[in-house]
């Protein structure tokens, strides 16, 4: 490796150990980097044009109304009604509230599109029922922190839509994917802790309240607004009736109209919607921008082709280069949430996996796979963090990560299954683009 690059990518490493913005971090060492290697003028000219190009692209605008959306489903405060239903659905079964909390916490995480928002809602309304029904509370908290993960996957979901931009692969048949392999993971979940507390019934007692198929359908009621604003976006990608642009814009506009008609959200709390989904599109700008610095160093240094062109020569088998993908994304999900990962990595692994004939589409329902798992991976698992310091149930962080693992083998489970049946995730596009 050449030593600037080296430095240069050690410079950034320590930076995030220090704490810095990931996307300053990026931007400081990919600033530093590109004066290094093209010299002061080309440089400069570089660093000038970058921030404007890098973020004035057409298909980036669908972040901030898909971040909107999610904020004002949010913040009217959706949380009981979707418990509600999911109990009714699930809630007989063994394990049946942490079943119930497992299916509610997926669903309010793909409809705000945030998994931190989730384990953060569910740890203060869910975690303290479940304990009170006599449910293990590192069972309680992992399956919470553990669902809303999910977030990342069923649309509208934002790490799809920033590998899609990352990799200039098509945002909306990786939306359309996401749905089948989202449904799959809480499918698994549910599964895996149904056998869990039949082999080990002192995790949680069986729920002795039944409800009938007419109970359970016309639970839904209360949903109707939100299963239909659903329907419109995903059905107008997946028809192709609207752009994803589009379809971010009118499920936005929908969700404030829903929550206004519904009384559930008021000039304060829309107020607070605009302004959260500016600042967390203000942050994911910071890590674009600082990514396409870097980017654009690393091209400098010659180091992706060196990488690449390493890694191609030793004629491994295809799925050997899968593993190494694997593992490199499951590491970096110790230390980094979902966007920084494919920020740093994709550059660098995408190319190679593209050369070696992998679908772009089925590696980006893949990457997202990954960057759940690191959610909840010590010794940085957001979501842990999040459940245990929203949680009014007192609980260790210790206690909290050992009642992820047996999630994190479902998750584990969950990605061979999509590695072994890319159909899972293909299906979809495949069919919508013919």
């Amino acid at each position: 490796m050449d030593p600037i690059a080296g430095g240069i990518i050690a410079l950034c490493l320590a930076l995030l150990l220090l704490g810095v913005h990931v996307g300053f971090a990026l931007l400081i060492s990919g600033g530093v980097g590109l004066f290094l290697l093209a010299g002061f003028d080309t440089a400069w000219a570089q660093l000038s044009a970058m921030p404007y190009s890098a973020s004035a692209i057409e298909s980036l605008s669908v972040i901030p109304l898909f971040i909107l959306m999610g904020m004002v489903f949010y913040r009217a405060d959706y949380t009981k009604e979707i418990f509600d239903v999911a109990f009714r659905w699930v809630g007989g079964l063994r394990g049946g509230s942490v079943n119930a909390t497992t299916l509610a916490s997926g669903i309010f995480g793909a409809i705000t599109g945030s998994s931190v928002a989730a384990a953060g809602v569910f740890s203060k309304v869910a975690l303290p029922e479940m304990v009170r029904r006599g449910v293990d509370k590192r069972l309680a908290a992992g399956s919470i922190a553990a669902a809303g993960t999910v977030a990342s996957m069923i649309p509208p979901s934002m790490l799809l839509v920033m590998y899609g931009i990352i990799t200039e692969s098509s945002v909306a048949m990786l939306l359309t994917a996401g749905l089948l392999p989202g449904l799959l993971t809480i499918l698994v979940y549910c599964v895996g802790v149904n056998l869990g507390v039949r082999l080990k019934p002192e995790l949680a007692p069986t729920n002795d309240e039944r409800y009938s198929w007419w109970e359970r359908i016309s639970s839904m009621r209360s949903l109707w607004g939100i299963v239909v604003i659903f329907a419109i976006v995903m059905g107008g990608i997946y028809q192709g009736f609207f752009t994803v642009t589009q379809a971010a814009a009118v499920g936005s506009a929908a969700a404030i109209l829903l929550a206004v008609v519904q009384q559930k959200l008021k000039v304060k709390g829309l107020r607070n919607s605009f302004v959260d989904a500016a600042a967390q599109t203000s942050s994911l700008m910071i890590i674009i921008v600082g990514g396409a610095v870097f980017a654009r160093f690393l091209s400098y240094s010659g180091l992706v082709s060196v990488v690449s062109r390493t890694l191609e020569d030793a004629g491994l088998p295809s799925w050997v280069y899968l593993l190494i993908y694997i593992l490199l994304f499951i590491a970096l999900g110790m230390f980094l949430e979902g966007y920084s990962m494919m920020v740093l990595a994709l550059p660098i692994m995408f190319p190679l996996m593209m050369n070696l004939g992998f679908d772009p589409i089925w590696l980006g329902i893949i990457t997202v796979k990954l960057a759940e798992i690191g959610l909840m991976t010590p010794p940085v698992g957001l979501n842990v963090f999040v459940v245990k310091s929203s949680s009014p149930v007192p609980i260790t962080l210790k206690e909290t990560f050992s009642g992820v693992w047996p999630f994190l083998v479902l998750e584990l489970v969950t990605l061979t299954i999509l590695v072994l049946f890319p159909a899972i995730a293909l299906f979809l596009p495949e069919t919508a683009s013919s």
